[in-house]
């Protein structure tokens, strides 16, 4: 058989995604943050985008309305003129200079106000803390060098990173005159800076409190690990003292600060703010989308009318503007689908989720993605996307959207219960527990059976590690 080129016809279906599809679909997945940071950066590089003052409109939300009026109810006021005469009494030449330069005067005379810099409030962070406390310490030259480098090479809880020989090493000094400098830098506030590990931190603290060679320095130098597990006893008979002794002992040393560090930690709350608010109206609730902050973007008047009069302008600009024109008018929709689209996931979810708005954590329901998709009639990943980095504030609080999708828990009879309900049982079942006794996973499993929650110890387990909740044994407090 023969090979030779032939050209045939054939009909097939293709999913293209547009560059404007994939502007929707990005503009979608944002969050509001990177939203507005996207709409100015828009703005910048299409001459036809241009934000919208609400004062600008309002005037035009007037004007058309004004413009819808019949003629004969949009009669003109009659004009009022009012005549001023200037009194010739007055020194006039001697009221402006007193007006034009009295507010500039300093309220106190021969003093410059302190520049902003100097007013405003700066939290020092550990490294010039520490640093300022070097500089006006009785060390020599020696002692400096060796605590700068100390001092560069602390994390941020205040443990020293780098081992004594290394730092001897790049100093060129000796390891006995970098353990000398190191137990002055310990002693720097905060106290028990630069240590090594938990044990020491906690030593030079008790040590600087004048605990030296009581109970509290022989439990933190041989007995932490009883001390963790609350072997309080065993503690005491180790140590020949009453359980009332190393109970007093330990709450000195609860007392003490395990990381000194993080009292100068250079991390600032981030505060969110909520894409969605819920209010309760009545029974019902309503939703209110957050566009505070958010540029109202509408088309220059100016390229609008330029592609009126488009005789007055090259062909060339009259295809780079019918571009950027395309483009800005597709930006805008698009901004507003994702709004709609927002607005219809949230509804949805409320929907479902009504119990959690009227009860709490504990009234969640499981639900999935599939089960919104199916309620809106849209894809799972454009609800995906929409849940994605996106913060409701309902009246029991501020949530992330994702947090409403739970997995199903097996009841012993009726629904299912979403997980993170059972978590929130979990957390109220431990926090009302009795210390001396507390539950096990086991019996906390059972206390849910009977609340119509079937759940296995693993997955309690499983949950309490989530939540950075203790086994019972660490829980217990016999004393």
């Amino acid at each position: 058989m023969a090979l030779e080129l032939r050209q045939s016809l054939g009909l097939a279906q293709q999913l293209i995604m547009t560059p404007q599809l994939q502007q929707a679909i990005k503009l979608l997945q944002l969050s509001r943050l990177e939203l507005v940071e996207t709409l100015y950066e828009e703005m910048e590089t299409n001459p036809l985008l241009e934000e919208q003052v609400p004062d600008e409109a309002e005037e035009d939300k007037t004007t058309e309305d004004v413009g819808d009026e019949p003629a004969q109810e949009s009669q003109d006021p009659p004009e009022v003129t009012v005549e001023e005469h200037a009194r010739d009494d007055v020194d006039w030449e001697n009221y402006l200079s007193e007006y034009n330069t009295g507010w500039a005067e300093s309220p106190v005379k021969g003093k410059e106000a302190p520049s902003f810099e100097n007013i405003t409030a700066t939290k020092p962070n550990l490294s010039s803390h520490l640093m300022w406390q070097l500089s006006v310490s009785n060390l020599d030259e020696k002692q400096r060098e060796i605590g700068i480098h100390v001092i560069g090479n602390l994390d941020d809880d205040g443990y020293l990173d780098i081992s004594l020989k290394e730092i001897s090493e790049i100093t060129g000094h000796a390891v006995e005159k970098v353990l000398e400098t190191l137990r002055l830098i310990q002693n720097f506030d905060p106290v028990g800076v630069a240590a090594r590990d938990t044990r020491e931190t906690l030593l030079v603290q008790a040590r600087f409190h004048d605990l030296g060679g009581t109970i509290v320095e022989k439990i933190i130098m041989d007995h932490l690990g009883d001390l963790e597990n609350k072997k309080y006893d065993q503690v005491a008979k180790d140590l020949s003292v009453t359980l009332q002794e190393v109970l007093t002992a330990v709450s000195v040393i609860q007392g003490l600060e395990p990381k000194p560090g993080r009292t100068y930690s250079n991390e600032e709350t981030i505060y969110i703010t909520p894409d969605i608010y819920v209010f309760k109206v009545g029974d019902d609730y309503e939703i209110v989308l957050n566009e505070d902050g958010l540029p109202k973007l509408r088309i220059n008047g100016y390229y609008r009318d330029i592609m009126r009069n488009r005789d007055s302008v090259s062909e060339k600009a009259r295809t780079y503007i019918q571009e950027k024109l395309k483009s800005a008018a597709w930006l805008i929709k698009s901004i507003h689908q994702r709004q709609r689209t927002i607005y219809r996931v949230t509804e949805s979810i409320i929907r479902f989720q009504g119990g959690f708005l009227a009860n709490g954590i504990t009234g969640l329901k499981p639900l999935v993605l599939r089960n919104v998709a199916e309620d809106i009639q849209m894809h799972e990943s454009t609800v995906s996307r929409v849940t994605t980095n996106k913060y409701i504030q309902t009246p029991q609080g501020l949530f992330e959207l994702k947090f409403f999708f739970n997995s199903s828990i097996s009841s012993v009879y009726g629904d299912d219960v979403a997980s993170e309900s059972v978590k929130e049982y979990v957390r109220n079942i431990i926090k009302s527990e009795n210390k001396v006794k507390p539950f096990s996973d086991q019996g906390i499993a059972d206390i849910l059976k009977k609340l119509n929650i079937k759940v296995a110890r693993r997955t309690i387990a499983k949950y309490r590690e989530s939540m950075d909740i203790l086994p019972s044994r660490k829980r217990k407090n016999l004393y």
